[in-house]
């Protein structure tokens, strides 16, 4: 598999596995063409409680392992489960309690990357 066909697959199954626990507003940021990214592509989505935000981090790294063999470099802030950063460095997950998003308003900082919003399927 080349790599774009495997970060295609990897951003399938992280979507997938937001979808498995209801993770709403779902976007794929697309950095690729934006000097000085830190990653390749963000997907920032919202839970709407610490226990939820924790539950889909839980299930990314679940099914991205199980299905894909393939784990995080790095994880951040399960904690408190405000915001949690599951790093598979071409791909960053952001995983937000909605009002955290609102306050760090991710959308507008990467406003210049291709911005795909997910549809829910609930």
């Amino acid at each position: 598999m080349n790599k774009t066909a495997e970060k295609q697959a990897l951003l399938d199954k992280i979507v997938e596995a937001i979808q498995d626990v209801k993770g709403e507003d779902i976007m794929i940021f697309d950095l690729s063409n934006i000097e000085n990214s830190v990653a390749e592509t963000f997907v920032i989505c919202s839970g709407n409680s610490n226990t939820q935000v924790s539950a889909l981090a839980g299930s990314v790294e679940k099914k991205v392992r199980n299905e894909l063999q393939d784990r995080p470099w790095h994880v951040e802030g399960t904690e408190n489960a405000m915001w949690v950063l599951v790093d598979y460095v071409s791909v960053v997950v952001h995983i937000f309690q909605k009002d955290v998003r609102e306050y760090y308003d991710i959308e507008e900082l990467w406003g210049d990357a291709v911005i795909t919003k997910i549809e829910n399927e609930f």
